[in-house]
């Protein structure tokens, strides 16, 4: 089992370029960024974890933009996977996308990891014309488009929100097909089935609890739906307790992942040594 980092990046505090050198040297394996275009003011969504309009942190309005922040990780970093957690495909246009996440795997040498979610912020969505009743279609259309420009000479794609022709794309991802693509979200048959279609894993949300029962209901519907292999499946921790570990560990988890605070860059940077010391990582490798 490895373990990854996941830092809410913003125009203020610790930046996602240290943080990452930081993570790399400690040990870390992958370092994860998340995404929100805007927040409007005015909202009606709830947010997951405050179960209404309140947010829990400034920063969510304040997010950098996560491909040009691991972008610019790239450039300092050279074996951390770096990824998203998570982004919002369908606030973009897929084939401009598909072009900008190719190059950040061209430029990293085929590190990143794509983690996306449907949208719990639904007025941020519409902003962006996503219909509500319809954002997993449209996701699936953007994902199955992307791999369609990431893996042809000459790639077309014909959908309902997705719709272009024979075409030239490059770069290609390093990655062949594509970075591998999570999805975070509550751990349901209904979210099972869909990653199990469209995906190659499952990333925890920060409020999910007593998930044996989950991991063993995605194998299942993997298996029933012909996957080969075993789905990856990341979780999003919160404190790195020994015995909750281990039950990850029996459990097959690939992937713990654990959130920076939002402090000063010494202190972010003393947090990040305390964890990899917590977790027996191997610090300065």
């Amino acid at each position: 089992m490895e373990f990854g980092l996941t830092l809410f990046t913003s125009d203020r505090g610790i930046r996602p370029t240290t943080a990452a050198v930081a993570a790399e040297n400690a040990g870390f394996s992958a370092f994860y960024v998340p995404e929100h275009t805007h927040i409007p003011v005015r909202r009606e969504a709830a947010h997951p974890g405050t179960g209404g309009a309140e947010l829990p942190d400034e920063r969510y309005s304040r997010t950098l933009d996560p491909w040009v922040a691991l972008a610019a990780v790239s450039s300092v970093t050279s074996t951390i996977r770096l990824g998203t957690a998570v982004a919002i495909p369908v606030e973009s246009d897929p084939i401009t996308l598909a072009k900008t996440i190719a190059s950040v795997d061209h430029l990293s040498g085929g590190r990143t990891v794509l983690g996306v979610g449907y949208g719990w912020n639904l007025d941020e969505m519409a902003d962006h014309n996503v219909p509500p009743s319809l954002r997993r279609t449209m996701l699936r259309e953007y994902l199955e488009a992307m791999r369609e420009l990431w893996s042809r000479d000459e790639a077309e794609y014909h959908g309902r929100f997705v719709d272009f022709g024979p075409s030239w794309a490059w770069p290609k991802t390093v990655q062949a097909g594509g970075p591998r693509t999570l999805v975070g979200a509550a751990g349901n048959e209904k979210n099972f089935k869909w990653i199990c279609r469209s995906a190659d894993g499952w990333m925890t949300t920060p409020i999910s609890q007593d998930i044996a029962g989950s991991v063993r209901q995605l194998r299942e519907l993997w298996a029933e739906a012909g996957r080969e292999g075993e789905p990856y499946i990341v979780v999003l921790d919160g404190k790195p307790i020994p015995e909750k570990i281990e039950m990850y560990r029996e459990l097959g988890v690939h992937e713990l992942v654990y959130g920076t605070p939002d402090r000063s860059e010494e202190e972010v940077l003393a947090y990040i040594d305390r964890l990899a010391g917590k977790l027996g990582l191997a610090v300065g490798t």
